[in-house]
């Protein structure tokens, strides 16, 4: 399909749904992403009664500029579905789509996402180990990983040797961004290096991350994202990267 020029490049400020539904079907390659994960809506995780973790007094603490974060549950699956069909959509064949999300306990009980991921082809589930973290709550051990799914179509395959990588990945989670919830760029290099995409998207850029590992390896991009703030950073922090030509 053909690309659409108009988003070639770009970080396009707007609804993720509303701006995907403007892409031609299997226009996009290759989807990397991780939405918000509704952390406000919690029964006690420390982010909503105001200890925060590591993000106490830092920009997860007070939320994302333009989503709440606390939407009720099932209104939160509903959105997400619908967002993965719109990715699912955009991509072709050989496509996929690298969806980032972070279980946790609620009432008690494992949120492990298969609400949101069931009925998706999923063929893998990547580990991303973080290092160091806090635990709040006596009734579990401290969370270290989040996982990514791989939601692939039926023809895509990884890049040549990509798959001697194993699927538990350990990377230092991003400290020294403004976004409060960044991803650390040597995560999507990864990702995108080992694939043959040349289309990369990520519908809730943030500040930009996806687009700067897309840089990195000369593959085009599209960000989409909600908040002018962030569609602001991101456009800066891609502008100093190319003009330094290094990671940022």
């Amino acid at each position: 399909m053909k690309f659409p020029q108009d988003f070639k490049n770009k970080i396009i400020c707007g609804d993720a749904i509303g701006i995907m539904k403007k892409i031609p079907d299997g226009a996009v390659d290759l989807v990397i992403t991780s939405p918000p994960y509704n952390l406000k809506n919690s029964t006690g995780n420390g982010m909503k009664d105001g200890r925060g973790g590591k993000w106490a007094n830092a920009a997860l603490q007070n939320g994302y500029t333009h989503h709440n974060d606390c939407m009720p549950h099932e209104e939160y699956v509903k959105w997400q579905k619908n967002c993965l069909s719109e990715m699912l959509r955009i991509i072709p064949d050989t496509g996929a789509i690298f969806y980032n999300h972070k279980w946790r306990v609620q009432d008690g009980k494992l949120q492990d996402r298969q609400d949101i991921v069931s009925g998706f082809p999923v063929r893998q589930i990547i580990i991303w180990r973080r290092k160091g973290g806090l635990n709040f709550n006596a009734g579990y051990f401290l969370p270290t990983y989040e996982v990514i799914y791989l939601i692939a179509k039926s023809e895509f395959k990884l890049a040549k040797k990509a798959n001697a990588y194993g699927d538990v990945w350990e990377f230092t989670q991003e400290m020294n961004n403004k976004h409060p919830a960044a991803f650390p760029v040597n995560l999507i290099d990864r990702i995108v290096s080992s694939t043959t995409a040349k289309i990369v998207i990520d519908p809730f850029m943030g500040s930009g991350t996806t687009a700067i590992s897309a840089i990195n390896f000369k593959k085009n991009y599209i960000g989409i994202d909600i908040s002018p703030e962030y569609c602001e950073m991101a456009k800066a922090r891609i502008k100093k990267h190319l003009a330094q030509g290094k990671l940022i």
